[in-house]
């Protein structure tokens, strides 16, 4: 950790930026890697694992790798990422508060993409991508799902049902009799994390050590 990170005052954008950024390496790669997808690098190990495909790739493209880094120290220092390590590697893990936040972005995010397929017509089929992801974040999808209230979900929801597991299917299907009954009732779905990020502010100060964890490890 350098000195320059502790005089920094990252926006809720950055944040939230460098947590989806860190998704797809928590718990197999280090900070190296992180910044290295932030900058947009060119590194062949880095475009081996696909990693140049993430929406956060060149995020902060203008920076210096030593600025960035500085901006990834920042988020370690403030209990959004932690190190751990794997074996003789060390490894970037969400902490539970970082985790907290990436689960609900990623819930967001396949929410705004389903609107956007129902509100375009477009037929999907093949469910399978929503298979073997983070129960707890699933969860949470199918909740923020039920809270909608739209019942031109149902088509999709009905497919994913055909190819997810026992848990998830029930879960499927409580989401669908809900949306069939007109969604005038309150629904909670069993299993789905509390979401409370709206009653405190995204950035702030943590005095005691958190839970470091991978998104792998997570509790449902």
């Amino acid at each position: 950790m350098n000195e320059a990170s502790a005089k920094l005052a990252l926006k809720e954008e950055e944040v939230r930026s460098i947590l989806h950024a860190a998704d797809n390496i928590v718990g197999r790669a280090g900070r190296t890697m992180l910044v290295k997808i932030l900058k947009g690098s060119r590194d062949k190990k880095l475009l081996a694992l696909g990693l140049d495909d993430s929406a956060e790739y060149g995020y902060y493209r203008p920076l210096t790798m030593a600025n960035i880094t500085e901006r990834v120290d920042w988020m370690i220092k403030h209990d959004y990422l932690a190190i751990s390590r794997d074996g003789d590697m060390p490894v970037l893990v969400f902490t539970e508060r970082g985790w907290e936040i990436q689960r609900e972005q990623m819930a967001d995010l396949l929410l705004a993409q389903w609107r956007a397929w129902v509100e375009a017509g477009v037929p999907v089929t093949d469910m399978t991508y929503l298979k073997d992801r983070n129960q707890g974040m699933i969860l949470l999808f199918l909740q923020k799902v039920a809270n909608s209230g739209d019942a031109r979900y149902i088509p999709l929801l009905q497919q994913w049902e055909l190819v997810d597991y026992k848990k998830v299917r029930q879960a499927i299907r409580e989401v669908i009799a809900h949306l069939n009954n007109g969604a005038g009732e309150r629904f909670i779905l069993e299993g789905a994390p509390v979401v409370e990020l709206a009653d405190r502010p995204l950035i702030e100060e943590r005095k005691s050590e958190r839970l470091k964890c991978s998104a792998a490890s997570m509790p449902c």
